[in-house]
């Protein structure tokens, strides 16, 4: 079941190849490898300490690899600083929300385009026509991701007094201003009622189809896993499981053992 090791990586947007990663004494992750195609949708599961946001830090590039290598459109990302991901196309939504709370939606959405902008603090500073011009462009992206949110009539209200999920679906329109190719969603699901979970299927099946964004999401919540993921790759203490389509994976052994300690005969 699992994907053959040996599958090329310039076929793959993503080609996490035998990553390892430790901190001091311990081994978060241990010759992890998998890809993502172009154009899919992958769901990233596992216990909790099985190593799933470690490796969403490692392609942020928010933790170092001790071994392995990361490829992005073929490329080594292992050099990258922290703040060329987005620029390079990898967009990211975090667990905790990471949202200025004082300021306007608008301004928050705005905030995840600056890094995809040629100006800087001495063009801002001089108020010069092309970073005005920039700015505009900007403030009008910002507003279409609204509207592909349903969220234009909150523009200008303050982030901070909005509903949980409402905030939830603005920090996911904040990371597609930048234009990724490469989207990571961490625990998309976590907080939402049921209602804001069906919307969430609904909008991660959009970006991938109105946008060609490729999504690859860390979630506990095995009823989106299933429901949206054409893949899904299994961790389990910092190795990676299984690796397959999702109605192979709610049936693979280990992923039932890891999950329900269910003992093995």
């Amino acid at each position: 079941m699992e994907t053959s090791s040996d599958v090329s990586a310039t076929n793959a947007l993503l080609a996490v190849r035998n990553v390892g990663v430790r901190f001091g004494g311990i081994v978060a992750l241990d010759g992890v490898s998998f890809d993502i195609a172009p154009g899919q949708i992958v769901g990233l599961i596992g216990p909790n300490g099985a190593g799933k946001t470690t490796l969403f830090n490692c392609i942020s590039r928010l933790y170092e690899v001790n071994s392995g290598d990361i490829l992005y459109c073929g490329e080594s990302i292992l050099k990258m600083p922290v703040h060329r991901m987005s620029g390079i196309g990898i967009g990211r939504t975090f667990q905790n929300l990471a949202l200025f709370s004082n300021l306007s939606v608008l301004d928050n959405i705005m905030i995840g385009g600056h890094s995809t902008g040629k100006s800087d603090y001495f063009s801002n500073a001089l108020h010069l026509p092309w970073t005005r011009r920039e700015e505009r462009e900007l403030r009008a992206r910002a507003m279409e991701m609204l509207r592909f949110m349903a969220l234009e009539e909150t523009a200008l209200q303050r982030i901070g007094g909005l509903p949980f999920g409402v905030q939830k679906r603005l920090e996911i329109a904040r990371a597609l201003l930048g234009r990724p190719k490469l989207l990571l969603m961490d625990e998309p699901a976590g907080g939402l009622n049921h209602n804001e979970l069906s919307l969430l299927i609904e909008t991660i099946r959009r970006i991938r189809d109105e946008f060609g964004t490729t999504v690859l999401l860390v979630e506990h919540h095995m009823g989106l896993v299933m429901a949206v993921s054409e893949k899904v790759v299994a961790l389990n203490f910092g190795r990676k499981l299984a690796e397959g389509a999702p109605a192979e994976i709610q049936r693979h052994p280990d992923v039932i053992e890891a999950y329900l300690g269910t003992g093995k005969k």
